[in-house]
């Protein structure tokens, strides 16, 4: 692993997220789908999604949501080829960083029962559980906090 950043996704990244992430939809749906997560909002809140790049190489995604003034949540998801060797642990804290220098004080994260690597993962990123319950989709989660 090469220096990791995040980077904003643009129409070079076409091929990447065709390949990666959404193999049935045409290029004009890619740019839509692009054009949506460079505005900067998503139903009213701040959202930005991230290209986290190995060096020149896109090997994943971060997604940043905001759920009130203070508070974000981040979504990482790491492209299958490129899975286990960092890159979710290094996407994540590098968003985190940043929505730490846009104001926000508070990271939360809902994570299913089930799921113990991204379960460890946040608990190595310094997040606490807080609490345990079914979400909206019916799924066991527990929330995780952190202070940025």
């Amino acid at each position: 692993m090469n220096a990791v950043s995040l980077r904003h996704f643009t129409e070079a990244d076409l091929p990447v997220l065709r390949t990666y992430y959404v193999p049935e939809r045409t290029d004009a749906e890619i740019m839509d789908l692009l054009a949506q997560w460079n505005a900067g909002t998503f139903r009213g809140k701040r959202f930005e999604m991230f290209a986290v790049c190995d060096g020149d190489t896109v090997v994943g995604m971060v997604s940043l949501y905001q759920h009130n003034g203070y508070i974000v949540s981040a979504g990482p998801e790491v492209f299958e080829p490129f899975r286990r060797k960092g890159y979710g642990e290094a996407g994540l804290r590098l968003a985190y960083e940043y929505a730490g220098r846009q104001g926000y004080t508070i990271a939360s994260a809902q994570i299913r029962t089930d799921n113990e690597a991204s379960i460890r993962l946040h608990e190595k990123l310094g997040f606490l559980r807080d609490s345990e319950m079914t979400n909206r989709r019916g799924n066991r989660v527990y929330t995780y906090l952190k202070q940025l």
